[in-house]
């Protein structure tokens, strides 16, 4: 195989945490393949630093948290905020022994996205905002977004009163929303609801306010289907076509090993490329490379995959190749994109 040109590469979706804080995640148990330490150590082995690789955007993990108690006194807000307190010792390169990364290694850490109480409303994000500005110190500027996951939330959250208002606030202050949402496992309302989130969201907000909506991972289909006329396809790309249309709105190339059978993940990168092939052929035609970036979801991404982050990167390089992309479409897509999404200013 020819070798593929070397463009800077921004990882736009990366987790970390230590073993100190393992029992903090509200997913991880000690039967879970990650229940482990994956910090940038373990990153670093990952990906074999490339000289191309510019560094990363971390996103939350999901710690356990209350809304409830975290409007009343904050203490529902513990467990994320000692997550930020955790990347500030990345972004800052002051690491606690055992934590695995280095002062050095702090050049790579580009954004941090934490969690955030966004169904709560405008005043609690307020007050939430406060708090991690307190426990970042001289890493907030670093702070260019939040996320909380919808995937597993029941039917309507995502279009309830306060959390339109956390949108709309964090779009009057300038963060972006990370929008994790699954086809597969949490069925086709949940991208028909995203759909009416973002519009109420925007509704009424003069466009340099609109919160930007940076979308995880192609939204979680099902990659066991490559038949375009089957109906789940269908809704895909229906949804696909509609988010696109959106104004700041962006997608993440990122998340499909979890979403593949296990022999295709495990299987030939030309085979990954081809079963993708309807897949990224939509999203090519609907966001196209000016709003799509690379991400790994590392070390989700690793789960049934030998030398994941590579393999990926090496599925991205296809991609890009057989869409005949030119220089400047592949540099968005490996970092142009999400510099410009997530405003990485020292980067612009």
């Amino acid at each position: 195989m020819e070798e593929a040109p070397q463009y800077p590469i921004i990882d736009s979706h990366i987790h970390l945490f230590p073993t100190s804080e393992l029992d903090t995640l509200a997913w991880n148990t000690p039967t879970n393949p990650l229940y482990s330490q994956h910090s940038l150590s373990e990153y670093s082995s990952a990906t074999g630093l490339p000289s191309s690789l510019e560094g990363f955007i971390f996103l939350e993990t999901d710690r356990k948290h209350d809304l409830q108690s975290g409007v009343k006194d904050g203490s529902g807000w513990e467990m994320p905020l000692m997550e930020v307190d955790w990347l500030k010792r990345i972004a800052l390169g002051t690491p606690k022994a055992g934590e695995g990364h280095t002062a050095e290694q702090k050049k790579l850490c580009l954004a941090i996205v934490p969690w955030a109480p966004v169904p709560s409303g405008a005043q609690a994000m307020e007050r939430y905002v406060k708090e991690v500005r307190k426990h970042a110190e001289d890493s907030f500027e670093k702070i260019r977004g939040f996320r909380y996951l919808v995937q597993d939330k029941p039917k309507g959250v995502m279009v309830q009163d306060g959390f339109i208002e956390g949108l709309k606030w964090m779009g009057r202050n300038g963060f972006v929303f990370d929008l994790g949402v699954d086809l597969r496992s949490g069925g086709k309302w949940q991208l028909e609801e995203a759909v009416a989130m973002i519009e109420k969201a925007h509704d009424g907000v003069e466009e340099k306010e609109k919160v930007t909506i940076i979308i995880n991972h192609l939204c979680k289909p099902d990659f066991s289907i490559y038949n375009p006329t089957d109906p789940s396809f269908i809704a895909w790309r229906t949804a696909i076509f509609t988010l696109s249309r959106c104004s700041n709105t962006y997608m993440k190339l990122s998340g499909c090993f979890s979403e593949m059978p296990d022999a295709l993940k495990k299987g030939p990168i030309d085979e990954i490329v081809i079963a993708l092939q309807p897949y990224l052929v939509i999203l090519l035609a609907t966001f196209g490379s000016f709003r799509i970036m690379f991400g790994s979801d590392w070390p989700v991404c690793t789960i049934g995959v030998e030398d994941a982050w590579k393999k990926w990167r090496h599925v991205v390089q296809r991609f890009c190749s057989l869409a005949s992309l030119n220089q400047e479409e592949q540099i968005m897509i490996w970092s142009g994109t999400a510099i410009k999404a997530y405003g990485i200013k020292e980067l612009i």
